[in-house]
């Protein structure tokens, strides 16, 4: 029997098998590996998001020189959408944000009603944090890691921070009003007024954010969202704050 097993071994055929059979068991692990990364991702990131708040909102866009005795309003339907980012208690290791990017922003829409635009926040000091003007249109948008957060001039800080833009359906509709009574109308009450239908205003917004690290290091994500936030054209202003992101899975795309 020791013979035949000393014979059997000694053959070459029985090394090829026996290097099939690791190099199978090597590729079955490795596998598994990267189909449990492709599930999981990350699972010890050096920064989190711990919540999402998006504000859902309308304006209206004075465009009446008001010499037929009317108002006349252009509707702009906006969602503003802030993402807080904060260290993991768990990593153990120095982490320090270079950078946070917010790219490949798309929308889709349940139906063809205004115009997309994204926007940073406001390029003026002396305006409020949006103006959706043609100097605050982006495609992207980068928040440069810092020692403390400045939204207005794209800053987070390098422990973590807010960073936030704008999504907006501008010229949803027009309202015209009697200037006798316009005074009375409120910005929360324009999209009401215009008899807009909130089903037409759905849409779901979808981006990527990636996070680059100090040390070279980028994790990336990618995050959808159904706007306007319910309840937009009854009450003018809404807002819905996120804190589940288990579903949520950033990889590494650069060590």
């Amino acid at each position: 029997m020791k013979e035949k097993l000393k014979y059997l071994t000694s053959r070459k055929s029985f090394h090829v098998c026996m290097i099939i059979i690791i190099i199978a068991i090597i590729l079955f692990v490795v596998g598994i590996l990267v189909l449990r990364y492709q599930v999981e991702g990350e699972t010890n990131m050096p920064f989190d998001i711990t919540k999402v708040i998006l504000i859902s909102s309308s304006e209206g866009i004075d465009k009446s020189d008001n010499t037929a005795g009317t108002w006349a309003f252009d509707i702009n339907q906006n969602n503003d959408i802030y993402i807080y980012i904060e260290k993991n208690s768990n990593y153990k290791e120095e982490a320090v944000i270079q950078s946070i990017l917010i790219d490949q922003i798309k929308v889709e829409k349940q139906k063809e009603i205004g115009s997309t635009h994204f926007y940073r926040p406001n390029i003026d000091e002396a305006g409020g944090t949006f103006s959706n003007t043609a100097e605050n249109e982006i495609q992207s948008i980068e928040y440069q890691g810092s020692l403390e957060s400045d939204i207005k001039n794209l800053k987070i800080g390098n422990q973590g921070g807010i960073v936030v833009f704008r999504c907006a359906n501008n010229n949803v509709a027009e309202y015209v009003s009697d200037i006798s009574t316009s005074s009375e109308i409120t910005s929360n009450q324009l999209l009401k007024n215009a008899n807009v239908n909130e089903e037409d205003l759905k849409a779901k917004i979808t981006f990527d954010l990636t996070i680059r690290t100090e040390d070279g290091k980028e994790y990336k994500t990618t995050l959808s969202y159904d706007i306007p936030v319910e309840g937009i054209v009854e009450n003018g202003t809404t807002s819905r704050e996120i804190t589940d992101f288990s579903d949520v899975i950033f990889k590494r795309t650069k060590n």
